[in-house]
């Protein structure tokens, strides 16, 4: 890689580094509301944890996210079931709701949580965490991004705060931060699925092609499981 590919690959794993720390402020306000409320209130089965007023981040000028809350870790012993306390809005507008799966464990459409990526993970190692690009199947319908930070009081693990920001939305915040780009680039995450692409080769959401070469190698991205690289002549140079 040349020394101007090299300079390139850097500019754009520090916008996208930027970008990714600019939502991990959001679910910091999260999981800090949690903290509170649990200092002064406890866990109490049938209350919220969250308080009124923390759904506003949506508004909040320039958010990236279109939901966000806390998942709740279940505790059956205490009389704490599944539950999450979570916040959409439309990407293109509209009025504030609570996401509302079914967590009936008898239910056909039951929905555990507990075994999905983006909770397990912080829960097991007790850092944060990206998770995606998935379709938002249980709220937007979109391919979203779902970042995550594990919350722990002195009760234990309290659960995950999080939120959800559309690929789309993403993609348009980090393409006007670069500006013009001398080399199409590929993001992927730590199963070599495409998380943004300037190359038509690579689609978004796909894994990468076995003949694409370097499935292995990249730049990483500060902060989360991804990697960068660049493209040319439809396959991935090596950093």
């Amino acid at each position: 890689m040349s020394r101007s590919d090299a300079a390139e690959v850097a500019r754009v794993a520090a916008a996208v580094s930027d970008l990714v720390e600019q939502v991990f402020v959001t679910v910091a306000r999260v999981h800090e509301a949690t903290l509170r409320s649990v200092e002064r209130e406890g866990l109490r089965a049938g209350r919220w944890v969250l308080p009124d007023g923390v759904q506003e981040l949506l508004r909040a000028p320039g958010q990236l996210a279109v939901g966000l809350g806390l998942v709740v870790a279940p505790r059956p012993e205490e009389g704490l079931p599944l539950r999450l306390e979570w916040w959409q809005v439309d990407p293109d507008g509209g009025k504030l709701h609570t996401l509302e799966p079914d967590l009936r464990p008898t239910s056909l459409g039951y929905y555990d949580y507990t075994v999905a990526e983006w909770y397990d993970v912080p829960r097991r190692t007790g850092r944060r965490h990206a998770f995606g690009p998935h379709v938002d199947v249980h709220g937007t319908g979109r391919y979203v991004l779902t970042l995550t930070e594990p919350v722990v009081a002195g009760s234990g693990f309290v659960g995950v705060a999080g939120a959800d920001v559309p690929v789309r939305r993403f993609e348009t915040h980090l393409l006007r931060a670069l500006g013009r780009l001398s080399t199409p680039f590929v993001l992927l995450n730590d199963e070599g699925r495409v998380v943004l692409s300037t190359a038509p080769r690579f689609l978004v959401g796909s894994l990468l092609p076995a003949d694409a070469g370097l499935p292995e190698q990249g730049t990483p991205v500060p902060g989360v499981p991804w990697r960068l690289l660049l493209v040319r002549d439809g396959r991935l140079l090596a950093g």
